[in-house]
């Protein structure tokens, strides 16, 4: 009888270490943007799905600490580079139907209204703190292409 309660002891203690070790899960990787253009837009949609899941399930720390590894990886490009990567972007998103291109704002705009109130002010202040990165005339280029509100 002892023998069977070491058992189950050692079988619990194996499943609570299991379930801490989900706890503190390896953090997500930032996928290489040259190799993340290069694929198509449904292998794109495929990964983006397992990142996504991946970060559903991660702290906010490290959800933090992957758009800090993005944002540090894209500003780490060359001009050619991120130019590169900006044309191939623009070149998915006019390849895409209407009916795709809604529904992907309509998946980004869920994705972050889901988002907690902190974690949406912190993307919020990063945002504009990038927009004051940007010449006047880059502003007022960018404000020209959003729609009238």
């Amino acid at each position: 009888m002892t023998n069977h309660k070491q058992s189950i002891r050692w079988w619990l203690l194996t499943v609570a270490m299991l379930f801490g070790m989900g706890v503190h899960a390896q953090p997500v990787a930032v996928p290489d943007p040259i190799a993340w253009a290069s694929l198509s837009h449904e292998q794109q949609n495929l990964q983006r799905a397992e990142i996504r899941r991946r970060l559903a399930q991660a702290s906010p720390q490290q959800r933090e600490a992957f758009r800090k590894d993005l944002r540090d990886r894209l500003q780490g490009m060359s001009p050619q580079e991120r130019q590169a990567l900006a044309e191939k972007t623009r070149e998915t998103w006019r390849n895409m139907t209407p009916e795709q291109r809604q529904a992907f704002k309509e998946e980004r705009g869920e994705k972050l209204r889901g988002l907690p109130n902190e974690e949406r002010q912190n993307l919020i202040a990063q945002r504009r703190a990038m927009l004051e990165k940007l010449s006047p005339e880059e502003r007022a280029a960018l404000r020209e292409k959003l729609p009238g509100r």
